[in-house]
């Protein structure tokens, strides 16, 4: 973060500050006392769980030199706001706005799925060309991306920010936060459908990155996927298009798996023509690499610079097909960080080209899809046969219709396709049926709690 003064951290914030003594911000923005240091403002969030303002006292002592805070406190100098949050937001659009001045070039990206492995890709292709901003997992609303806002500073060239949705307006209401040059689009999907009640209702909601893009700016959009594509109208900024079509301006051809599922394929961009041998896993990346490489291309990257910076791009956010292989041989795949229908097919594609003896999927629910849920379900356990899957694991209430599917796609009820109540019976189970050379994947959405399993399975050894 830039250094601020408290005066300048309440003007710019919106709120009033009590004990003024001249201090000054020179470290993080952060909500969690735990990780104050020296320097840093501690901003106070009444959460769910926890009330940011019982621990404005463990904050000051760690260091913090003020607080964000909706009452003033003895502990430390209080910058007083009706809304923490939204003040943060105020903040963050205060610092960005006077580091674009500066030159700062900010990059923007959504999509219903895809996002977290795109920004981590784009994310170190740009650190190849200058300082970036771009932290790991998703720093995605309201607290998260403007305390990604706030990690960048005079130095930082490129500011990579993920964009999320769970209702219309909110992309609006971060790009007011820091309007991005640059806007990328990856697909719609069936994320939060419950939330927009309809693909279109989606589409206008992530469409809203591509409305506040500046004339000077550029939408990159999926051509592959016609929504995306249909956006392009709704732009004043310049349009460039990615996918695996020959009509696309960012392309990939000869696309091919290695032995780890990793793809290779050949950047073509401009008449020229560049290999890239991802380190990530899935066929489901080629399309997220295309979509940092327009972005890169955007902010003025060679593309063999860009094709090189692919290749050596590393898996940045946990719980995002995360291959490990146990001392006995059982390889788990650990996904489970998110799911909807579209990213868990993508899931099951990349287990169909790993190598094992057997493919075993255990599948959780899948949140937020509306009266649309029970089909969904369904039709993922067919796709997890048509997938080639010897063994679905369905956990969970919600999950029931996954082995139902599967079931009828002809796997055995009972003991090709099984209905589990919860992860525990779970891990009962696998520590049962799993045996050297299986590959075992583990997905569904984050409030089922599933990352727990695979790291689990990790633990328990062979057959433990």
């Amino acid at each position: 973060m830039i250094p601020l003064s408290l005066a300048e951290v309440a003007e710019l914030s919106g709120g009033v500050l009590t004990r003024p003594d001249g201090a000054r911000v020179t470290g993080k923005v952060t909500l969690d006392s735990r990780t104050v240091a020296p320097g840093d403002l501690f901003v106070a969030v009444a959460g769910e769980r926890v009330d940011g303002h019982d621990f404005l006292a463990a904050a000051a002592a760690a260091g913090a030199v003020a607080a964000l805070s909706t009452r003033p406190d003895d502990a430390l100098p209080t910058v007083v706001v009706e809304d923490p949050v939204a003040a943060l937001g105020r903040l963050a659009a205060g610092v960005h706005a006077r580091l674009a001045a500066g030159g700062l070039r900010t990059l923007g990206i959504t999509g219903s799925s895809g996002k977290t492995s795109t920004k981590d890709l784009l994310g170190q292709v740009l650190a190849a060309a200058g300082p970036t901003v771009s932290p790991p997992g998703s720093y995605n609303n309201d607290i998260g991306l403007p305390l990604t806002v706030l990690d960048a500073d005079e130095d930082t060239r490129f500011l990579v920010l993920e964009m999320g949705s769970r209702g219309p307006g909110h992309i609006a209401r971060l790009c007011r936060i820091a309007r991005p040059q640059v806007g990328v689009v990856l697909n719609v999907g069936s994320a939060h459908l419950g939330e927009f009640g309809s693909p279109e209702g989606i589409a206008t909601a992530k469409g809203e990155l591509v409305e506040a893009l500046p004339e000077d700016g550029t939408a990159v959009l999926n051509a592959d996927d016609p929504r995306v594509l249909g956006m392009a109208p709704r732009t004043d900024a310049a349009v460039l298009t990615t996918g695996r079509g020959t009509d696309a301006d960012v392309r990939a051809t000869a696309v091919t798996l290695d032995d780890s599922a990793r793809p290779r394929f050949t950047l073509v961009v401009a008449g020229e023509e560049h290999p890239v041998a991802l380190q990530v896993v899935g066929e489901h990346q080629v399309a997220n690499a295309l979509s940092a490489a327009g972005a890169a291309l955007a902010v003025g990257m060679p593309p063999a610079e860009i094709a090189a910076a692919l290749s050596a791009a590393a898996p940045r956010s946990r719980w995002r097909m995360e291959v490990d292989r146990r001392a006995d041989g059982v390889t788990v795949v650990n996904d489970a960080y998110n799911a909807n229908p579209e990213s868990m097919r993508a899931a099951l594609a990349a287990l169909a080209g790993l190598p094992g003896e057997r493919r075993i999927a255990v599948l959780g629910g899948m949140g937020e899809l509306g009266a649309d849920a029970p089909a969904e379900h369904e039709r993922l356990g067919r796709d997890a046969v048509a997938a080639g899957v010897d063994l679905i694991v369905a956990v969970g209430a919600d999950a029931v219709g996954i082995a139902e599917g599967a079931a009828a796609a002809g796997r055995r009820a009972g003991e090709e396709s099984v209905h589990v109540p919860d992860r525990a019976a779970a891990r009962e189970l696998l520590s049962e049926v799993l045996r050297p050379g299986d590959v075992v994947l583990v997905k569904a959405s984050r409030s089922y709690g599933l990352e727990l399993l695979a790291a689990d399975l990790l633990t328990t050894g062979a057959g433990a």
